[in-house]
């Protein structure tokens, strides 16, 4: 029993490690973004996901424009129309916060008040205590229908601090938000997938081995033919040398087929594409430096595509 417990915390140790270094490579990757990027990120900072995230600083710079694109695509309400209703209404409510909560040392839309805001819109109501001669501390309240949002000011001098929030108070702060105003529309989830490899055969003039593709499910859309879910995807591969030539390279199409039934069963669960390679060429080279594997993941259905780079080396 002991040992098993033990066991138990090497491996919630190993788990946390990982999480570590993971959340330390995407801290390394946003801060060697170029300033245009590093811009956006910061711009949809309340909005953006932990995977749209993960994935925006994963992918090559040529990548990025299209990601930004994409991320807007994604949350227009209206996509007949011309304009992004969901993308207006959220800079309009940026613009607004940073009027209306100055004198913080920062932006208003970073404040307390302005998060509030720009995730919520103005309130049905907004009350302002200030300091009484009791020596009460100054507050607003806002009120999103019956639901209030407490600000605190301990010392009266404009730096306004959210009372924090249970899950629960958020959950129905957001029934009372969508209930009186406009909201922001859900988005849907990116296509997205983990790779890795694994070498079955290292020899002097030859390697073999295995690329693997995690896909979760429900990244990926499908169209509905009868009573089936169907879509294609395409996966395409390089390897190059750390000088850029190309050693090897694989194109291959995967038609995948599933009923609905199936997919809401395994809706959680990660689609897994394998893909043996060999290689032949550019093996002294990419013993004695790191190569890049480019991996290019495409729906057929819908159209998206994610591309991502991964050091390589023998």
């Amino acid at each position: 029993m002991r040992r098993q417990a033990i066991g138990n915390i090497v491996f919630i140790a190993g788990l946390l490690g990982l999480s570590f270094f993971a959340s330390c490579r995407l801290y390394n990757l946003e801060r060697k973004l170029p300033p245009e990027y590093a811009e956006f990120l910061s711009q949809v900072r309340y909005i953006i996901t932990s995977q749209e995230r993960k994935i925006f600083l994963e992918l090559p710079d040529s990548e990025k424009p299209g990601f930004i694109e994409e991320f807007w695509k994604r949350r227009d309400p209206d996509p007949d129309t011309e304009e992004n209703e969901f993308k207006i209404e959220y800079f309009n409510r940026i613009e607004k916060a940073n009027e209306m909560f100055l004198g913080e040392g920062r932006p208003g839309w970073l404040t307390d008040r302005g998060r509030i805001y720009v995730l919520f819109g103005p309130p049905t109501d907004r009350i302002t205590y200030p300091m009484g001669g009791g020596g009460e501390r100054c507050q607003e309240i806002w009120y999103y229908g019956n639901f209030p949002v407490v600000f605190i000011d301990d010392t009266c001098t404009g730096h306004y601090v959210l009372v924090t929030l249970s899950l629960e108070h958020l959950h129905e702060l957001n029934l009372a938000q969508s209930r009186l105003q406009k909201t922001f529309a859900p988005e849907k989830e990116f296509l997205d997938f983990k790779f890795s490899l694994k070498k079955n055969l290292v020899a002097e003039e030859r390697v073999e081995g295995i690329f693997a593709l995690e896909i979760p499910l429900a990244s990926i859309w499908f169209s509905s033919e009868g009573e089936q879910l169907k879509t294609i995807l395409d996966v395409s591969l390089e390897i190059r040398e750390v000088t850029g030539r190309l050693v090897w390279q694989h194109k291959q199409s995967f038609p995948l087929e599933l009923s609905e039934e199936e997919l809401k069963a395994q809706r959680k669960k990660d689609y897994r594409l394998e893909i043996p390679f060999v290689l032949t060429e550019g093996l002294e080279k990419l013993r004695q430096e790191k190569g890049r594997v480019q991996v290019v993941l495409h729906n057929q259905t819908g159209g998206e595509e994610v591309r991502k780079v991964f050091e390589f080396k023998l």
